[in-house]
């Protein structure tokens, strides 16, 4: 048995998935655990493919659809190794990647191992773009007990140990909100011990949804990485938070605040809100609505001044006149690939 799994979660995604699995296989020191989340495509098909052919190599499951809240409650209930990585079926890790993550766990105490993960776009085209923009120091509990969400990879950058996981999981399920398993498993872990962050992008996190897109109308919409609405995931945020809150009181013993402060949710917030809004309309909420957003950017401890100044004058260009700097400001805000083509260009 390996030292590690790496659990592909997958729905639908069967143009993508054999990337992920052959990236996985691709990690000499890892099992490779694939559950499908009741895909009605051709996943089914491509996952038996590649049992097929590696056997043991491979170990499917299937499962009715129950979102990828299920999908790390249960691969967590199955691993049987000492660390777990949960990858997205539309991601892929690069060779040798675990075992760099193997490395760091041996180099300590730790519960966490994250690394940056390469934006990639729809045909896995790496960018110039890393995830995340700043490295959170080893203590992000403390962090967490005074709100601030430290600086993580999505899913696919993180390797877990398994035994610290279980004691905050499983996840409580819901049918409104079934998504952003990887929230649960990043801040709640954090909870039980060091973390260690690798500056090496040793994975790619494919941004496969568009940029910019028209309307009916032909205006130009925003897109915000893979979000499929801006909106749900501002609403479901605060959800998130408090069913952690919960997770990290009933299984822990300890009290998180009441609120969050994350520059990440400001900023899909602001872009959600904004972007094709009136000049007055932008005005309005620069005087009664950006508290939060202000306070998560100047009073962020992961940035430097240079950043924050960046930012703040990105963010102030979305106040101007003109409908078209609007728009470039907050698509450079909202989306790596965005501001990968504004450099290529």
């Amino acid at each position: 048995m390996k030292a590690l799994t790496v659990v592909i979660g997958n729905y639908n995604y069967a143009r993508f998935l054999p990337e992920a699995i052959e990236s996985a296989i691709a990690q000499t020191d890892a099992d490779v655990l694939v559950i499908d989340d009741g895909s009605t495509d051709a996943s089914r098909e491509v996952i038996e493919r590649y049992h097929a052919r590696y056997g043991e190599r491979v170990t499917p499951v299937y499962k009715a659809n129950g979102g990828q809240c299920s999908v790390y409650n249960l691969g967590l209930e199955l691993v049987q190794t000492e660390y777990v990585l949960f990858l997205d079926s539309d991601d892929v890790l690069y060779p040798g990647a675990t075992a760099e993550v193997l490395r760091a766990f041996a180099s300590g105490d730790y519960v966490k191992v994250q690394f940056k993960l390469r934006v990639i776009d729809d045909d896995g085209v790496q960018t110039s773009a890393t995830l995340p923009g700043a490295t959170p120091p080893s203590d992000c509990a403390s962090l967490l007990r005074n709100g601030w969400l430290y600086p993580s990879p999505p899913a696919s950058g993180n390797a877990y140990r398994v035994s610290a996981l279980r004691s905050v999981f499983p996840i409580p399920l819901s049918e409104d909100q079934r998504k952003a398993a990887d929230f649960f498993a990043i801040y709640g872990v954090a909870m039980t011990g060091p973390i260690c962050a690798l500056d090496a992008a040793l994975g790619g996190y494919r941004v496969h949804r568009k940029i910019e897109r028209r309307t009916v109308t032909g205006a130009v919409s925003l897109g915000i990485g893979n979000c499929e609405n801006v909106r749900d995931v501002e609403q479901s945020f605060p959800w998130r938070w408090e069913t952690l809150r919960h997770m990290v009181s009933s299984r822990l013993g300890e009290d998180l605040p009441a609120r969050f402060i994350d520059f990440s949710y400001e900023k899909n917030r602001l872009c959600a809100h904004l972007y094709d809004a009136s000049t007055a309309r932008r005005w309005q909420w620069l005087m009664f609505s950006s508290g939060d957003y202000f306070r998560s950017l100047l009073g962020n401890p992961f940035w430097d001044l240079r950043k924050k100044i960046g930012v703040m004058g990105l963010t102030l260009m979305c106040l101007v006149p003109s409908v078209r700097l609007s728009r470039f400001a907050l698509r450079y805000i909202a989306n790596p690939l965005f501001r990968q083509r504004v450099a290529v260009n």
